[in-house]
């Protein structure tokens, strides 16, 4: 029997390899490998991802291929899960070689979505916020919160937090997981506090509702919003006025209409491609005044980075295993030979 075995990357070697190297420094090496593979949009297989809704939640396929290499991610949505002790979200992702169509590298990618999430708010932060951009509000203080302040840090600067989330207690997680890292945390006592005097707001909720959780009055003239916690139909978190009032920027258009905060407009409702910020085919901030909103649902050409990313990282460490995914007999045509009994297997 020929051999194929597939790199794999598991929960273990996947959270030694981030504390080895370091979130931020993770982020900001993603954030070069987002860029490369966003500017090459057109290149790349398109598609909203498959998805199976649920009263419970949703389960997804991402998929993309800019036909050298082909991806899919699996991730799930249940906001009822913390209280039943699951996460949330969780997700495994695997790049496959597109000349034969056999599996070259399956990872976790729950742990991973985290990070490569985090990288692409850094990246289009960097593009569209405020030069002098020093602060952030955060509204929510889940499990994505810390990776998303440690990608700001990394690529902006940004250290002066101010946060908001309706659960204390994630509050608190959060101040003890950033305060020794040397960030300098504020937690309010409202939404209208934590946006008071903040440069970049970033909105991540998980409740499956159209939420208001930011109010068109709580936003200021040239703030960078990040929204992120709007994944799905039926899902949102602003308040329907601050996109009239914004520059929205979007990964795929045919996916944030089901999926994003403009699921409340119009499908005529104007946006701009992130992608052409960075050809220069359409202009990212233009004046300290305007508002940027970046009204991100995530898709599977960032999963697909954050893949190539994590596999070249690893590659050539112990962090790798090697396993069998592939039936692979000697005769390709005689797949039987590996089941038949009367027949050694070679």
């Amino acid at each position: 029997m020929s051999d194929h075995k597939v790199e794999f990357v598991d929960v273990a070697a996947m959270a030694q390899w981030i504390q080895k190297d370091g979130v931020g420094n993770i982020i900001a090496g993603m954030v070069d490998f987002l860029e490369e593979d966003f500017k090459k949009w057109q290149s790349f297989d398109k598609i909203p991802r498959v998805a199976s809704h649920t009263p419970f939640g949703v389960i997804e396929l991402m998929p993309t291929s800019d036909n050298v290499t082909y991806s899919f991610k699996y991730v799930n949505g249940h906001p009822s899960n913390p209280a039943r002790g699951y996460q949330t979200v969780t997700a495994f992702g695997l790049l496959a070689d597109v000349d034969n169509g056999y599996p070259v590298f399956l990872a976790e990618m729950t742990l991973l979505t985290a990070l490569r999430t985090a990288a692409v708010s850094a990246m289009v932060a960097k593009h569209l916020a405020r030069k002098d951009s020093r602060k952030m509000a955060m509204v929510g203080t889940g499990s994505q919160s810390e990776f998303q302040a440690l990608g700001m840090r990394a690529v902006l600067g940004i250290e002066d937090l101010a946060v908001y989330d309706v659960d204390p207690a994630a509050i608190e997680k959060f101040r003890r997981n950033l305060e020794p890292l040397g960030f300098r945390i504020h937690a309010a006592s409202s939404v209208d506090e934590a946006v008071a005097d903040a440069d970049i707001i970033t909105t991540c909720t998980a409740d499956k509702q159209q939420a208001k959780v930011l109010l068109n009055s709580q936003v200021k003239p040239g703030v960078h919003l990040n929204a992120i916690g709007g994944d799905c139909p039926g899902k949102t978190e602003l308040e329907s006025e601050i996109l009239d009032r914004s520059t929205v920027f979007v990964e795929f258009p045919p996916q944030t209409r089901i999926e994003g905060e403009i699921q409340q407009k119009d499908p005529d409702f104007p946006v701009v491609e992130f992608w052409k910020v960075l050809t220069g085919e359409e202009p990212g901030r233009v004046s300290d005044e305007q508002i940027t909103l970046f009204d991100s649902v995530g898709f599977a050409i960032a999963d697909f980075s954050g893949l190539r990313y994590a596999r070249a990282a690893t590659q050539g460490t112990d962090l790798q295993q090697f396993i069998d995914l592939v039936a692979n007999p000697d005769d390709p045509k005689d797949l039987f030979s590996l089941v038949n009994v009367n027949v050694p297997v070679g």
